[in-house]
């Protein structure tokens, strides 16, 4: 079996517990060693293949994890963040499926939760924000499918997530000012529950000149939007006094929105 795992964004107590028991039952831990740190490995069981892929390309990743299936060996596959965004799994498992391996996936924190985290924010306050648009910039990756353009995602308003675009800080912030506005707040956390993490707060006139002075060019979270100062706003329903708590409970469990 492969076990694709989220290691999380950095900080090594926040593995999950199972992928820290995948991790020490592996006898093939593959990895990027860039973004999973050392205290991460520590958790392999004694003698454990560890293989860096941060310089490997997909052949010779998929090459690994075959050799291994062959050997009869587990693998832990670990993958910075969480598995679902930005992961480049997605080819992995398609190759794999075309050898008939089997895999599965252990989520894990993604780096923008992580960033959340640094700030002390909510990213969704009710009759704020609402929705959070996860997206990155497209400048030096994979071009952005139609209809994704920055530009258009900004339109709405919502919480902005900008992965993978520190170095495009000006070109970012150009783009969203006509739609949120030069005072709208705005942040960027460089890694984010990394020992070395760095907070920037200020808005979309004033971030890209503290990222450029800050020197950050990777790893690095941006975050737009009003969820980031929002004070005065409304408590949510969901601990409202006015709920019917013994309705919610019968209809089960009281999912109710905020």
């Amino acid at each position: 079996m492969i076990h694709f795992i989220g290691a999380g964004p950095g900080a090594p107590d926040l593995l999950t517990l199972r992928a820290q028991r995948l991790i020490a039952a592996c006898p093939v831990c593959l990895y990027a060693g860039s973004l999973v740190p050392a205290e991460v490995l520590a958790h392999a069981p004694a003698g454990a293949r560890l293989v860096d892929t941060q310089h490997l390309d997909l052949d010779r990743i998929v090459a690994e994890m075959r050799a291994a299936h062959e050997r009869g060996e587990d693998v832990a596959r670990l993958h910075s963040g969480d598995l679902s965004i930005y992961s480049a799994a997605a080819e992995q498992m398609r190759r794999l499926d075309a050898l008939g391996i089997p895999w599965d996936v252990t989520p894990g924190v993604p780096a923008f939760a992580a960033a959340a985290a640094a700030l002390r924010r909510e990213l969704t306050v009710p009759g704020v924000a609402q929705t959070v648009v996860l997206t990155r910039y497209g400048r030096r990756a994979s071009p952005m499918p139609p209809g994704e353009k920055l530009s258009g995602l900004a339109a709405h308003g919502a919480t902005l997530v900008i992965h993978l675009g520190a170095q495009a800080i000006d070109e970012i912030a150009a783009t969203l000012l006509p739609h949120y506005g030069p005072h709208c707040p705005a942040a960027v956390v460089a890694r984010a529950s990394w020992p070395d993490e760095l907070v920037l707060r200020g808005t979309l006139a004033t971030i890209p000149a503290l990222v450029r002075e800050a020197g950050v060019r990777r790893t690095a979270t941006i975050v737009v939007g009003p969820a980031l100062a929002a004070e005065g706003f409304r408590d949510s329903h969901l601990y409202s006094h006015a709920r019917d708590r013994i309705s919610s409970a019968a209809d089960g469990g009281g999912g109710s929105c905020p």
